[in-house]
C-alpha cells in the first residue's frame, strides 16, 4: 500500500495589524529624496534600493523600469526644462508612504505643471517599489481653461 505525501503547506499572510508603519521622519526623508530625483535625476543609493521597481502611469502611456539608474535616466529623458517640485503631502503607510506633488517645469519661459500621486513601498530603509499616477503636463492655457470650466473647491 502506497502512502500519500503528507507534507503540510503553511501559508502566512501579513495583515495590516502585523505591519508596522515606517516612522514619519523616515517617510519624510525618503519622500524628500524621491522628490529631489525630479530635479537631479539621481536616484541615490541612500534612498532607493538597487533593484527598485518603478511603474510610471502617464495619461496616455506607461513605463515600467527596474533599477535606480533606469529611474533617474527615464526622468532625465522626459524632462523638458528646469524643474521644481512642490510637495503637497506625505503620509506613512503600513509598508512605506504615499506622497503627492506638483512638478513645475520651465519650458521656453512657460510654466508646465504636472500633479502626481506616488505610492512608495519601503524595504530595509530604502524605496523598493514606486507607483506613480500623473495628470500629464498642463500649460498656462489649459490651467486657465480648467479654472473657468471646473473651478476647484479646494487647492
Amino acid at each position: 500500500m502506497r502512502r500519500a505525501d503528507s507534507s503540510i503547506i503553511v501559508i502566512t499572510m501579513m495583515t495590516t495589524q502585523d505591519m508596522q508603519p515606517i516612522d514619519r521622519a523616515t517617510a519624510e526623508r525618503l519622500s524628500q529624496r524621491f522628490h529631489d530625483t525630479f530635479r537631479t535625476f539621481d536616484a541615490g543609493e541612500d534612498a532607493f534600493a538597487p533593484d527598485v521597481f518603478c511603474d510610471l502611469n502617464m495619461p496616455e502611456w506607461r513605463f515600467q523600469l527596474q533599477g535606480r539608474e533606469a529611474f533617474g535616466a527615464q526622468l532625465a529623458r522626459i524632462n523638458e526644462g528646469p524643474a521644481r517640485v512642490e510637495v503637497l503631502r506625505t503620509v506613512p503607510t503600513s509598508s512605506g508612504f504615499v506622497t503627492e506633488h506638483i512638478e513645475h517645469e520651465d519650458i521656453d519661459g512657460e510654466d508646465h505643471s504636472a500633479r502626481r500621486l506616488i505610492l512608495c513601498e519601503v524595504r530595509d530603509g530604502r524605496i523598493a517599489e514606486v507607483t506613480v499616477y500623473c495628470t500629464g503636463e498642463w500649460d498656462d492655457e489649459l490651467r486657465a481653461r480648467h479654472a473657468a470650466e471646473a473651478p476647484m473647491i479646494r487647492p
